[in-house]
């Protein structure tokens, strides 16, 4: 099991260390590369030969701003592609949601949430993808859904306890 993750900028990296992470955490061996649709397209070609060749079969492309990463790779593959933006430029990165969202007709790109939310998303909506082949997948993910679950339920009770303000004081970030 493998995803490629293309990232259309180094400051990107940042963020979508987050989709690297769950994704290891998984189990899930991880190609990543940075490529520009505007500035490197003869490069996107060459990431996308090296992401078949070492056989991935999700392709997650995150970027900024005009965003034309995820839909030039999902016009050159029959693999599905996630697409994440990312914040920033004039308009923080609706921009790059725009960009992502509004694909032709026979050219779908998935489309995740602004940012790092965005950059955990996409590792989710890949393995869930994957776990559709690779069923030892599902178990992880109820698994991992059932954290988050737990996660909140403990954070009410320790509000229920405490009350807002001493909670607040006490998980200041």
């Amino acid at each position: 099991m493998k995803v490629a993750i293309v990232m259309g900028s180094d400051s990107d990296l940042e963020i979508m260390k987050e989709t690297v992470d769950i994704l290891t955490k998984f189990g899930i061996g991880v190609y990543v590369s940075v490529t520009s649709a505007h500035r490197t397209p003869d490069k996107v070609k060459k990431f996308l030969n090296n992401a078949e060749k070492q056989n991935c079969e999700v392709i997650i492309a995150a970027a900024g701003m005009a965003a034309h990463l995820a839909g030039v790779i999902a016009a050159h593959t029959i693999k599905p592609v996630i697409a994440v933006p990312m914040q920033g430029g004039a308009l923080n990165g609706i921009d790059a949601l725009f960009s992502m969202v509004q694909m032709p007709g026979g050219v779908p790109v998935a489309t995740v949430t602004i940012g790092k939310a965005g950059a955990t998303n996409a590792a989710i909506l890949a393995i869930e993808i994957l776990s559709i082949k690779y069923p030892v997948l599902k178990e992880k993910l109820k698994k991992y859904k059932k954290e988050l679950s737990n996660s909140v339920i403990k954070k009410d009770n320790e509000l229920q306890i405490k009350g807002i303000k001493k909670y607040l004081e006490n998980n200041k970030k």
